[in-house]
């Protein structure tokens, strides 16, 4: 079936432009910048001037609309992707949290068989394309959020397991780079072609850059969950921040981080290193009250998720509204935003062959939202799964 997507505002990854998309096959056909005849065509679609974007990749986050993925439910996961579709978010990564081994073996386990069993179909949800491991190897003094009791040393055999669960399905795992054995688990991880991101963390400048030399690309939610940055200390916050090797996620939801820290990053790593996360525990897109987020328990009040102690616990963004913070709060441009949320995550992932970006030849993932980023129409392989 052949689609005409017309009167459209093009994001593409360096630029903006007026035209037409077609999609055939579940592909981009072509890009258009001149108006075509629609005879020719089984749908057409009037974008009525609005942006027409690659969907937005989340590849952290545990939750939303009241579900989480330590839950271990097909149940949970289908909410949840359902909730991400009317988002902007096409695809992403179940998150899991630090919890047991027994937890997690069933998280990853549930994890797999619904990706199992969602795979050929297309529905009105966003589709997982793998797991996110966030611990649990991390610092105790930067567990934030992370139960305690749970964190330990890297386990190769351990890792071994999880790697054999996930049926190849493990995309990306946080770890701490200074703990006993997480040089061997980073290289160990990197060479069965894992991303490993540096995050919940204590670790010092050299520490850091030792994790990065091993084969560690990425920084989990820059900042938070972090040691903080000194100028004769510039701790791991330095090395990820000047090491051009690294990606580096960021919650820019004006609460995790300043505004102007967000513009201190920006400025390090440019358009092309930059992740946008919403790291979105169950309350996203629900009102305040409690939730849990793993075992923990949350208080949410003004849309802020907090433990008990005080501790930031996930966040209630999501990720059109993250695109939005960029724009409205740094004056970054539209294209360079949503390429944080698209391109720059099916790179860290390894997908931007398929994904991220409107080019001919890739998945028609694509969404049309308005000046406000609000989402307005999604299509998942080019069929149309929502409309708002």
């Amino acid at each position: 079936m052949r689609t005409l997507i017309k009167n459209i505002k093009i994001i593409k990854s360096n630029e903006i432009i007026k035209g037409s998309v077609i999609i055939e096959n579940r592909k981009i056909k072509d890009i258009l910048e001149l108006e075509t005849c629609d005879k020719s065509f089984e749908t057409v679609i009037d974008g009525h001037g609005k942006y027409l974007s690659p969907g937005f990749i989340d590849i952290h986050n545990h939750g939303n609309f009241g579900k989480d993925v330590m839950e271990a439910s097909f149940e949970a996961l289908d909410t949840m992707a359902a909730f991400h579709i009317r988002n902007g978010v096409t695809g992403f990564l179940a998150t899991t949290m630090t919890d047991t081994n027994e937890a997690t073996v069933k998280a990853i386990k549930n994890i797999v068989s619904y990706i199992k069993t969602t795979s050929k179909s297309i529905e009105n949800k966003s589709k997982i394309l793998g797991i996110h491991m966030e611990g649990p190897y991390f610092s105790v003094l930067k567990k934030g959020a992370q139960p305690g009791e749970c964190i330990k040393e890297p386990n190769l055999n351990e890792i071994k397991e999880y790697l054999d669960l996930s049926n190849g399905n493990l995309k990306l795992f946080s770890i701490a780079p200074e703990v006993i054995g997480a040089l061997d688990a980073i290289k160990y991880l990197k060479d069965k072609g894992v991303t490993v991101s540096l995050g919940h963390s204590n670790a010092n400048f050299e520490e850091s850059m030792a994790g990065i030399d091993m084969g560690a690309t990425e920084a989990t939610h820059l900042y938070n969950g972090m040691k903080n940055f000194s100028h004769r200390e510039p701790g791991i916050v330095g090395a990820v921040l000047t090491d051009n090797r690294v990606n580096c996620e960021m919650i820019c939801d004006g609460i995790h981080i300043h505004p102007a820290a967000m513009k201190l990053a920006y400025m390090a790593k440019g358009e092309d290193k930059i992740i946008l996360i919403s790291d979105a525990m169950m309350a996203t897109g629900l009102k305040d009250g409690w939730y849990t987020l793993g075992t923990q328990n949350v208080l949410v009040k003004n849309n802020v998720a907090k433990l008990h102690d005080g501790t930031l616990a996930g966040s209630t963004l999501t990720l059109n509204k993250a695109v939005y913070n960029m724009v409205h709060m740094l004056s970054v441009p539209l294209y360079q935003a949503v390429k944080m949320a698209s391109l720059n995550p099916a790179k860290s992932i390894k997908m931007d062959d398929k994904k991220g970006s409107i080019e001919i030849g890739k998945d028609a993932d694509l969404i049309l939202f308005d000046e406000d980023i609000n989402v307005e129409k999604v299509f998942i392989a080019g069929k149309l799964v929502y409309i708002l």
